[in-house]
C-alpha cells in the first residue's frame, strides 16, 4: 500500500519526557495542503503474569489526570537501545516484583493510530514469582493476584475499564486455558 499523503514538512511543536506533538503540512491526494498534529511516545509494553499457582497478577494504580484507581495489568515504556522483552522483564520486576519463568509475545497493536505514533507490545509471562517491588515515587500500585476467570470476567463487565490492559488480557485468553 503506498502513502496517499506527501508531508511537506514537519515540526516538534511540544515535548516532555513522556511524549511530544508535532505538526505536520501535508499534501493531501487532491493536491491540497492542511496540518495534522500528532502526539509520539516511546513503545509500551503490557504483561499479563500468570503465577505458579495460576492466578493472574493485577494491579489496581492510581492515575492522577483521572484522579481515580483503576484495575490494570503491569506496563510501562519501552526505552531507547532496550527490546520490548527486556522492558517487560523490567516493568514486571518494578511494579509487582514479579519474576517469571517464561515469556511469549503475543504480538503488538497501534492504540490509536489517528493520533498517537507509537506501538504496545503485550507478552505472556508465566511461572511468575512476585517478590519486592521497585517502583517509581509516582506509582501507586497495589498488587491482586486473581483467578483467570475472574480477571476476564473484570475486563467483560468494565471493571477493567484501561482499554490497553483489557485488550492484552483478551488476547492472551486462548493461551491462559491452555496453561
Amino acid at each position: 500500500m503506498h502513502n496517499p499523503f506527501k508531508t511537506r514538512k514537519s515540526a516538534l511543536v511540544w515535548s516532555c519526557p513522556w511524549f511530544c506533538i508535532r505538526e505536520d503540512a501535508i499534501i493531501l491526494p487532491d493536491g491540497k495542503e492542511t496540518t495534522y498534529w500528532y502526539a509520539e511516545k516511546p513503545d509500551s509494553v503490557f504483561i499479563v503474569p500468570m503465577t505458579c499457582q495460576g492466578d493472574i497478577v493485577l494491579i489496581r494504580s492510581f492515575r492522577h489526570p483521572m484522579n481515580k484507581w483503576f484495575w490494570e495489568i503491569p506496563a510501562g515504556r519501552v526505552e531507547e537501545e532496550q527490546s520490548p522483552e527486556d522492558a517487560a522483564r523490567e516493568e514486571l520486576r518494578e511494579e509487582t516484583g514479579g519474576i517469571a519463568d517464561s515469556w511469549q509475545s503475543i504480538g503488538r497493536y497501534c492504540p490509536n493510530g489517528g493520533f498517537l505514533k507509537s506501538y504496545s507490545h503485550i507478552f505472556l509471562a508465566t511461572g511468575v514469582v512476585l517478590g519486592q517491588p521497585a517502583r517509581e515515587p509516582e506509582e501507586q500500585i497495589e498488587v491482586h493476584p486473581t483467578p483467570i476467570k475472574q480477571a476476564l470476567e473484570m475486563v467483560r463487565s468494565g471493571t477493567i475499564s484501561s482499554s490497553q490492559s483489557a485488550l492484552a488480557l483478551l488476547l492472551c485468553e486462548e493461551h491462559l486455558g491452555a496453561l
